[in-house]
């Protein structure tokens, strides 16, 4: 995996295999890594996308949604997310759409984490890792919790009921990530 993802400080102009997709990740302190989808599960929640990065960290995101974390300062593990409203119909909501995620955290072992979240559509940000594409283009959601800063989400909304292209999450309150699904250059 390290041939086909290599970590790019400048990440403008990255040198990545047309043959894989991938995921843009920026740290807060900047730091930026492209990680490669190895594969897809149909789960009864949904897609679970699985993503390696060259360094040996993964990322699980369903539906554009965390659902783990290993090889980062803070992981998530066992993470159980409910089936969920598309994210056409989150976009309907009049009022936030209230649901709840387990999880299990390393270090600490900290088992069986249950956060109440509420999500809503929100207006485009003004600042965000948001690369190469116009925040205008997307309908945005944000998800708040008691423990952890809002996440948000730039989502394609299709017939399908939308695509997350860009999230920002965090998995502890001093480790947050942003993502962004990137085409690699033919």
């Amino acid at each position: 995996m390290q041939s086909v993802v290599r970590r790019d400080a400048g990440a403008a102009a990255p040198r990545l295999d047309p043959r894989f997709r991938y995921l843009r990740v920026t740290t807060q302190g900047g730091r930026v890594a492209f990680l490669a989808l190895g594969y897809i599960d149909d789960t009864p929640q949904g897609l679970l996308e699985v993503w390696y990065s060259g360094e040996r960290q993964v990322l699980r995101l369903q539906n554009g949604r965390l659902a783990g974390a290993t090889g980062v300062a803070t992981e998530w593990h066992g993470v159980s997310l409910p089936p969920l409203p598309s994210w056409r119909e989150l976009g309907r909501e009049p009022a936030p759409y209230r649901w709840s995620r387990t999880r299990d955290v390393m270090p600490g072992y900290r088992y069986g984490l249950r956060d109440t979240l509420e999500v809503r559509q929100i207006g485009p940000p003004s600042r965000s890792q948001l690369a190469g594409v116009d925040a205008l283009h997307f309908t945005w959601f944000e998800e708040t919790s008691a423990t952890l800063p809002p996440a948000r989400y730039a989502v394609q909304i299709d017939d399908g009921g939308g695509t997350v292209v860009y999230a920002e999450q965090c998995l502890a309150p001093d480790l947050c990530l942003s993502w962004q699904r990137w085409k690699a250059a033919p």
